[in-house]
């Protein structure tokens, strides 16, 4: 009776949300509101969504005609940034086009720009440097090594680009041709933030999207529980490691 009134409001807030997501906001709720509740397990709480028609439906799977062999996380924060970009389309036929940079390690979107026309070359260069600024400060050069992980994009593997990114000490790689899996973690989040995000709000006209585009980003740093961060946000991940 106290679980199921929360449980449904982060629903109405988070329609795309499973119940291992549910779990993680409503022990975050918990915890910020001081209430006297053991903190609770996934299982705990798909029964209760189960019992109330909460649970999301399955869709049947889809099947993957290549492979990928190779890993993208990392174990270390600031040792691999992938990026790619994306398109948001608005439902007066205006595109907002995203180009952002995550780290393999935290998953945290460091930085990100957006653009109603073509994403350049110039764009990429943008987000290289605020990157570094996000990480390491006012720096000119890389005080360690990172390898930035992208696509064969033109913006990408425009010659502009690579020497931008060579001279800030970036190890540049790209990904197969025809083998788009290997940037795949950049495609998770391009895939997580359309669903929670995009498609659930709102997209009338661009300026509606370049204004909402901060408040997204942000609530997927502080807020999203990602399973492969043992159902944590990227900051609440980030936080647990730079405390240890």
């Amino acid at each position: 009776m106290v679980l199921l009134p929360i449980i449904r409001e982060i629903c109405d807030q988070r329609p795309s949300n499973g119940y291992r997501r549910v779990t993680a906001h409503l022990n975050r709720y918990l915890k910020q509101h001081v209430i006297k509740l053991a903190r609770v397990n996934p299982k705990r709480i798909y029964r209760i969504m189960k019992q109330n028609q909460l649970l999301l439906t399955q869709d049947e799977p889809l099947k993957n005609d290549r492979t990928h062999d190779g890993r993208v996380a990392v174990s270390v924060s600031n040792s691999r940034w992938c990026s790619d970009g994306f398109e948001i389309k608005c439902w007066n036929g205006e595109k907002v086009r995203v180009i952002f940079s995550l780290d393999c390690c935290d998953r945290e979107i460091m930085s990100y720009l957006a653009t109603t026309t073509g994403i350049s070359s110039d764009m990429v260069c943008d987000v290289l440097v605020q990157s570094m600024e996000k990480r390491f400060g006012a720096v000119s050069y890389l005080p360690q090594p990172v390898e930035w992980l992208t696509d064969n994009g033109s913006c990408y593997i425009a010659k502009s680009t690579r020497q931008f990114a060579h001279a800030l000490g970036f190890q540049i790689c790209t990904t197969p041709i025809r083998s788009p899996q290997s940037n795949g973690m950049a495609e998770a989040f391009v895939k997580t933030f359309k669903r929670d995000y995009v498609y659930l709000n709102d997209v009338p006209d661009a300026k509606t999207v370049l204004n909402a585009l901060p408040l997204w980003i942000e609530d997927y740093n502080c807020n999203h529980p990602h399973s492969g961060l043992k159902m944590k946000s990227p900051r609440e991940f980030r936080a647990l490691k730079l405390a240890s």
